[in-house]
């Protein structure tokens, strides 16, 4: 193999190998859970929920404040039992969806 095809290998084995590293880390866990609202706080857009152990996320049973967008907290109060899809972006915890379940 000539030396020029030899470098132009390593080059493109250099791109996959960082295009895989950065691509690996977009990808968002995401997990179905339920709880209790414990706070909502509309203005902030974030809502806390009592839930168990949500093990795709890797969280235990706990209380944790979550961001949201305020158009999904139009009915949700506290004390509301309810059911939610959660993501974990850039180290940031997220609830998607969320409805009550009483």
């Amino acid at each position: 193999m000539a030396l020029g095809n030899q470098r132009q290998l390593l080059a493109l084995s250099a791109i996959l190998a960082l295009t895989s590293v950065y691509s690996t880390g977009v990808v968002a866990q995401e997990a179905s859970a339920s709880g209790e609202v414990r706070r909502v706080d509309v203005a902030a857009g974030k809502i806390t929920i009592k839930h168990g152990a949500i093990s795709e996320l890797q969280l235990p049973a706990m209380a944790l404040v979550y961001h949201i967008d305020p158009a999904l907290l139009a009915d949700i109060k506290p004390g509301d039992k309810v059911k939610f899809t959660a993501q974990r972006e850039a180290g940031q915890y997220v609830v998607t969806k969320i409805r009550r379940s009483d």
